[in-house]
């Protein structure tokens, strides 16, 4: 079974950001010094983005997202009960927020609309292949490109990504493998049972 992009190599995770520096700036934010909110958004927002733009796939529209998720993180502060980093907190209030705003308003593309990569490796570019593959996630049902996006895209492993969904780690691990099926039939031409 060939592996999908991504699953190559997982190895080069993004550093751990510091926890300490999230925990002190909200600290600081409840104690009414509202200007240490600008250290969270700098610490997290091209990481906010970026997830934006894995659901919305418009540049624009990601950035305005990120700004209404540190809306909510802000007025939201308080709520953090600090069972869980800052972070995988932050990461679950933008992931809900950008999955409700793309329920709102529904990616127009579907799975049998992406075309599937040239077969001759020696005329398909990895750039088109990692697009093709951008756009089949893009186009799988919520439930699926969801758990592909926060698990492969922002590199989370199945508890964070649980978390950051609200779902139990065993269903994460269920649509996981099934989206990684329906890639790899929309992606390879593999039918199943092959």
């Amino acid at each position: 079974m060939q592996p999908l992009p991504w699953e190559a190599g997982r190895t080069g995770r993004r550093s751990r950001l510091s926890a300490s520096d999230d925990q002190a700036d909200v600290e600081k934010v409840l104690s009414g010094d509202i200007a240490a909110f600008e250290g969270i958004v700098r610490r997290w927002q091209g990481p906010l983005v970026n997830l934006a733009y894995r659901f919305f796939r418009d540049r624009g529209r990601a950035e305005d997202m990120a700004q209404e998720a540190f809306l909510r993180a802000y007025r939201g502060l308080g709520k953090w009960r600090r069972e869980s980093a800052f972070s995988t907190w932050l990461f679950a209030l933008a992931t809900n927020l950008y999955r409700t705003e793309l329920r709102r308003i529904p990616a127009a593309l579907s799975l049998n609309d992406v075309a599937e990569p040239r077969a001759d490796a020696s005329t398909s570019t990895g750039e088109e292949r990692d697009q093709s593959v951008r756009l089949a996630v893009h186009a799988l049902p919520p439930k699926y490109r969801d758990v592909l996006i926060v698990f492969y895209f922002h590199e989370k492993d199945v508890a964070s990504t649980a978390l950051t969904l609200g779902l139990p780690e065993g269903t994460v691990k269920a649509r996981l493998a099934r989206g990684r099926e329906l890639l790899r039939r929309k992606l390879y031409n593999v039918k199943r049972g092959s």
